[in-house]
């Protein structure tokens, strides 16, 4: 949602901190004291319930803001962010950020990115009551993609630091349906997997199976 301009301006606004592959980057129930820019690698967004389950919400990539929810309105944060990936992310105080963004004008470009991402949760959860198990881990798996490779359509993708029970936290299926899932794909040629590594091996026909994938398959 921000130009290449705007977003070089907003990482000097801050300081650069690594994070280590697996490594809480915010935490759910934290004050939203700063927000981090992703510059990069790859990191996942989860909710923690109070009995103990982790609801998958989201995959972030290089170019996204983390934590923002929270800083403009002032609350705890609701969700946590989790490294999948060695990161790196520029640390931004709340009030450094909130000043920025209103300087700059910027409030209408970030609540649209905001009304993005609903739209986003909104289709997920559309997406695990209506579509196959396999179209719903090719999408997974080419969101993942483009995150760390964007572009990308022939070239092959090596995704790393993604368990399976993190796949099945994804597409809202068990992780015997994830491997069964996975065994698909890798005959039909698409991937190959290796533990915690999945390399994409042909970008247009995962897009295939994301699209409408075997019309035989019946839903997980």
């Amino acid at each position: 949602m921000l130009s290449d301009e705007t977003w070089r301006e907003l990482r000097d606004q801050g300081t650069t901190r690594t994070f280590r592959e697996r490594s809480v980057m915010l935490r759910q129930g934290s004050a939203g004291t700063h927000l981090l820019a992703l510059t990069d690698g790859l990191a996942k967004v989860v909710c923690r319930e109070p009995g103990g389950a982790v609801t998958w919400l989201a995959f972030r990539g290089p170019g996204d803001l983390l934590g923002e929810v929270s800083v403009f309105n002032g609350t705890p944060r609701m969700a946590e962010v989790v490294a999948l990936t060695p990161c790196s992310a520029v640390v931004l105080e709340a009030d450094r950020f909130r000043r920025f963004v209103e300087e700059r004008g910027l409030v209408m470009d970030l609540m649209r990115q905001a009304f993005s991402r609903l739209r986003e949760s909104d289709a997920h959860r559309t997406e695990l009551l209506t579509l196959p198990l396999v179209v719903r881990l090719a999408r997974a798996l080419l969101r993942l993609a483009e995150l760390s490779a964007p572009g990308a359509e022939s070239d092959v993708v090596r995704l790393t630091g993604l368990s399976q029970e993190e796949i099945a936290q994804a597409t809202g299926v068990t992780r015997n349906a994830v491997i069964s899932g996975l065994q698909r794909l890798r005959e039909s040629g698409a991937v190959e997997t290796a533990r915690r590594v999945i390399v994409i091996k042909d970008m247009r026909a995962l897009r295939g199976w994301a699209v409408t994938g075997p019309k035989s398959m019946p839903r997980a």
